[in-house]
C-alpha cells in the first residue's frame, strides 16, 4: 500500500500538458512561468533544438536526389498526399501510415508528426487574427453555435503571443484582418508590387505581404533564436530559430523555469475521472518504447494533442459519468470537423521584368484577405476565402538541353528564366454535425490502441465557393496583364489544409458545445482543450496564432481558478 502511495506521489504534478506542438508548447510555458510544476507528455520521440538532421544538408548530400523511394511512399502513402511532404529531407517529420493507420469513409487527409515539437516544426507559419467578422458569423448566419466571445476579449492575448513569437507583417488597417504587433515586413517583389497596384485600382482589394512567424529582427527575450536566414528550407527545421517553433521558443522558456518535466514516447490514451470528486485526476499513458502502462496525476489537465489527438483521448475515455466520451454531454464531441479547402486558384506567365530579380529565398508570399460576402455584398454561398501566392523567376534548368558550348553555355545557365505568378485560395468550411470522426476498435495502431475513422466531405457551400476561388484568381491575374492565365481546381479531401478544427467546440450552452469560453470542458472544469478542437467556426485563414492566444488565455484562467480553489 505504501509503495502505491509513494508511486502516486512521484507521479503527481500540479499540471499535465498532453502534446508539445503549437498549443502544447504554449501551455507548458505559461503554466511553468506561473509557478506550476508541470508534466509535459509527448507521444513521439525527443527532438531538441537545433538538432534537425537535414537542416544544413546540400542537395547532393541527400540520397536518391532527395526523392522518396517506393518504400517511403508505401509507408507514408497518406502523408504523401500533400505532394510535398515526403522527401529525403523531410520524411522523418511525418508518421508511418502503416504503423499509425486510420480509416476514411470519404477521402480524408490527416497529416501528422509524432515528435517533440509536433507540427510546430512543420507548419507554414502564416499567422493571422480572427476578427469580429469571424466571431459573429455563426450567429448572423444562424448556423452551428455562436462563439461565446468576441474579438475584444482575445485581442490582448493576440498581442501577448505575437510579441513573444515574433510575427513579420505589414499594418494595413482593414477590419476583416486585424493588425498585430509586427516585426518588419518581408518585401513584395517587383511583379507582386505591380499586382498589388492593379488589384487595388481595378477591384479595390488588398494584396499584402504574408504575416508570418519569422523573426525579421532580433527578439531580446529569446536570445537562443536568431533571425530568418532566408534559406526557405523551413520544412527541415530551422537550426537558427528563425521561425517560431515549440522547440526553439516555448519549450526552452518552460525548461528555464525548472518546473517542467518533459516525457517523450508517452502515448496518452485516456483521462482518469473520479466520480466522487467530479474531476479528472490524471491520465493513462502507454510508454511507446517499453509498452509499460503508467498513470500520472495532476490538479489541472491541458489537452493539446492536436484536434484529432485530443478527440481520440476524449472519445476513448469512457466512464459511468461519460458513457459516450469524456465531456460529451452535448453529443458534439468528434463532430463539426472543419479545415480550409484549397488546391484551387490560377497561375500565369509574366512578360517583361527581365532586368529585375530578388535576393534570398523568401519563406513567405503575398496574401489577399477575404473580400466576398463582406461589406454588404452577397453571393450564392456564405462566408469567404483568401489567397496566398507569389511571383518568382524560373531557374536556369531549362537550359541544360542547350547544345551551346563555352561562353554561350555559360551565358545560358547564368540567365534566369521567365517570371511566373500564382495564387491559391483558402476557403472556409462550415461547421456541420455530419462531418465527424469516431473510434474504430477493429483497426489497431502499432501500440495495439484503437484508431479513428473519418467521415467528412466538402458540401454545397464549399463547392459553390470554389467556383469564385478559381474565377476571381483568373480575373485578377488577367487584369494585371499577365499571359496564359490558367485556372485549376484539383479534387481534394478535407484535411489537406492541415488546419483541422472543431471536434470539441466551445459555446455558451453545454447542451450544444463541449467547452466554455475559457476552453474548459463544461462538465469537468479542471480539463482544458486548447488545440484546434475548440474552434466554433474556421474563418478562412491559418488558425495557429489563435490556438496560441486562446491557450495563453486559458492558462491564465486556470491558474486564477486554482488559486480560488474553484477547480
Amino acid at each position: 500500500m505504501n509503495l502505491n502511495i509513494d508511486a502516486e506521489k512521484q507521479n503527481t504534478f500540479d499540471a499535465i500538458v498532453v502534446g508539445t506542438g503549437i498549443s502544447g508548447g504554449w501551455a507548458a510555458k505559461e503554466l511553468t512561468e506561473k509557478g506550476l510544476k508541470t508534466l509535459v507528455l509527448e507521444r513521439g520521440r525527443m527532438v531538441k533544438h537545433p538538432d534537425y538532421p537535414t537542416a544544413t544538408k546540400d542537395p547532393w548530400q541527400l540520397p536518391y536526389a532527395g526523392k522518396p523511394t517506393q518504400e517511403d511512399l508505401k509507408q507514408q502513402a497518406k502523408q504523401a498526399r500533400t505532394g510535398y511532404t515526403i522527401s529525403q529531407s523531410t520524411k522523418h517529420w511525418f508518421v508511418n501510415d502503416l504503423e499509425n493507420p486510420y480509416t476514411e469513409v470519404n477521402r480524408f487527409d490527416w497529416m501528422r508528426g509524432y515528435h517533440v515539437g509536433g507540427r510546430s516544426i512543420m507548419w507554414g507559419r502564416q499567422s493571422y487574427r480572427l476578427s469580429d467578422l469571424d466571431f459573429e458569423a455563426n450567429a448572423k448566419d444562424g448556423i452551428a453555435v455562436d462563439w461565446p466571445l468576441r474579438y475584444k476579449e482575445i485581442e490582448p492575448w493576440y498581442d501577448y503571443v505575437e510579441s513573444f513569437i515574433g510575427v513579420s507583417g505589414q499594418v494595413e488597417n482593414i477590419p476583416q484582418l486585424p493588425d498585430g504587433k509586427f516585426l518588419p515586413p518581408m518585401e513584395l517583389n517587383c511583379v507582386e508590387r505591380d499586382l498589388k497596384k492593379s488589384v487595388k485600382d481595378k477591384f479595390g482589394r488588398l494584396v499584402t505581404i504574408g504575416r508570418v512567424a519569422h523573426a525579421t529582427a532580433p527578439l531580446p527575450h529569446s536570445p537562443q533564436r536568431g533571425t530568418c536566414q532566408y534559406r526557405n528550407l523551413c520544412s527541415r527545421g530551422c537550426p537558427y530559430g528563425g521561425y517560431f517553433s515549440s522547440n526553439s521558443s516555448t519549450l526552452p522558456a518552460a525548461e528555464k523555469t525548472g518546473l517542467m518535466t518533459l516525457r517523450p514516447n508517452s502515448v496518452v490514451h485516456e483521462l482518469i475521472y473520479d466520480e466522487k470528486q467530479g474531476k479528472a485526476t490524471g491520465v493513462k499513458v502507454l510508454d511507446a518504447e517499453t509498452g509499460e502502462q503508467v498513470e500520472y496525476f495532476a490538479k489541472v489537465i491541458f489537452l493539446c494533442a492536436s484536434t484529432f489527438g485530443s478527440a481520440f483521448i476524449m472519445l476513448n475515455s469512457i466512464s459511468n459519468r461519460f458513457p459516450n466520451g469524456f465531456g460529451n454531454d452535448s453529443g458534439e464531441l468528434g463532430h463539426n470537423i472543419m479545415d480550409h479547402h484549397l488546391s484551387v486558384g490560377a497561375r500565369a506567365e509574366v512578360e517583361g521584368y527581365e532586368d529585375q530579380y530578388y535576393f534570398g529565398r523568401r519563406a513567405n508570399g503575398f496574401y489577399i484577405p477575404r473580400y466576398r460576402n463582406y461589406d454588404g455584398e452577397k453571393r450564392d454561398y456564405i462566408r469567404g476565402f483568401g489567397y496566398q501566392g507569389s511571383a518568382s523567376r524560373q531557374g536556369w534548368a531549362d537550359q541544360i538541353k542547350e547544345l551551346s558550348l563555352g561562353a554561350a553555355l555559360k551565358e545560358a545557365v547564368t540567365t534566369p528564366g521567365k517570371w511566373t505568378v500564382g495564387m491559391g485560395g483558402f476557403g472556409e468550411i462550415l461547421p456541420n454535425h455530419a462531418n465527424h470522426v469516431v473510434i474504430n476498435k477493429e483497426v489497431k495502431d502499432k501500440h495495439g490502441l484503437p484508431t479513428l475513422t473519418f467521415d467528412a466531405i466538402l458540401r454545397e457551400n464549399e463547392l459553390k465557393m470554389r467556383k469564385d476561388m478559381a474565377n476571381d484568381a483568373v480575373e485578377m491575374l488577367t487584369a494585371a496583364g499577365f499571359k496564359n492565365v490558367t485556372p485549376y481546381d484539383r479534387e481534394i479531401g478535407i484535411g489537406l489544409g492541415i488546419h483541422e478544427m472543431g471536434t470539441a467546440r466551445m459555446g455558451k450552452d453545454p447542451k450544444t458545445s463541449v467547452l466554455n469560453k475559457f476552453n474548459q470542458v463544461h462538465a469537468c472544469k479542471n480539463v482544458f482543450v486548447t488545440d484546434g478542437s475548440f474552434m466554433a467556426s474556421s474563418a478562412c485563414h491559418n488558425p495557429s496564432l489563435g490556438y496560441m492566444a486562446f491557450t495563453a488565455r486559458a492558462v491564465d484562467h486556470a491558474v486564477n481558478e486554482l488559486k480560488k480553489q474553484n477547480i
